[in-house]
């Protein structure tokens, strides 16, 4: 992937990793549309970004999904990078009375909006590269966040799956694989102690300037690699048994 001269479509674009990711690429000479629920957030980026491009959208919905994609192609037919960022954390456990409301909330943005995006997407002519962002709880999961995990398990896969596929239509393929950073994720101060956002972005930008379709970064590097006894250790530090 070109790291400059794109028309970047990035998900959730407006805090955490995608608001990150949104300031580099800028720098990078990039043209950058954002997209979120919260119009407020959105228009804060804009304020302190003018060119950056703003469209309220909320990616649970299949409606509003289509509608965007729809957009787009009415607007940015040039687009050619998409960014599947948007996610939620819930912190949860499956005895709570409202656990499986909360996780199907999980399952629409973190499966259902990147698969259905992906589906639309690939159609656009113009569209070079998708970038899938999932998780190093993709290889070894926290309990504390049950089906955070388990779906970014599913988007690692359906990556590996979306890389081969889309060989045919010379459509490139990379995976973000994130480790824990201090970001609002899953809740305000839970990631305090978690390395910066502006560190990992760094990292990203070395490693696709050395033309890697798999990024990693720290714990998620080392999940990466780990065989079935470490992945067995981690999962251990992560979730201690209950004294």
């Amino acid at each position: 992937m070109n790291i400059s001269n794109n028309k970047i479509l990035i998900t959730g674009g407006a805090s955490g990793i995608g608001l990150g990711l949104t300031e580099r690429f800028i720098k990078e000479q990039n043209t950058v549309i954002i997209c979120g629920r919260r119009k407020e957030i959105l228009e804060e980026v804009s304020s302190k970004f003018p060119m950056v491009i703003t469209k309220v959208c909320d990616l649970a919905s299949p409606s509003e999904r289509a509608e965007l994609y729809n957009w787009i192609t009415e607007n940015h037919p040039d687009l050619n990078v998409l960014i599947n960022n948007a996610g939620i954390q819930q912190w949860m456990n499956i005895t709570d009375v409202d656990f499986y409301e909360r996780a199907k909330a999980e399952v629409a943005i973190n499966i259902e909006a990147p698969v259905h995006l992906t589906s639309l997407f690939i159609q656009l002519p113009s569209v070079k590269t998708i970038i899938n962002i999932t998780s190093g709880l993709s290889f070894v999961p926290l309990t504390k966040t049950p089906v955070y995990g388990a779906t970014k398990a599913f988007l690692h896969s359906f990556t590996l799956s979306m890389r081969h596929l889309l060989k045919s239509k010379s459509i490139e393929v990379i995976e973000f694989i994130p480790p824990a950073l201090n970001t609002d994720l899953g809740g305000k101060g839970l990631h305090d102690a978690a390395p910066p956002v502006s560190d990992f972005i760094d990292s990203v930008f070395e490693q696709l300037s050395q033309g890697k379709n798999e990024i990693t970064f720290g714990f998620s590097e080392a999940m990466v690699k780990a065989g079935p006894d470490d992945l067995k250790k981690a999962f251990d530090r992560l979730n201690p048994a209950s004294v």
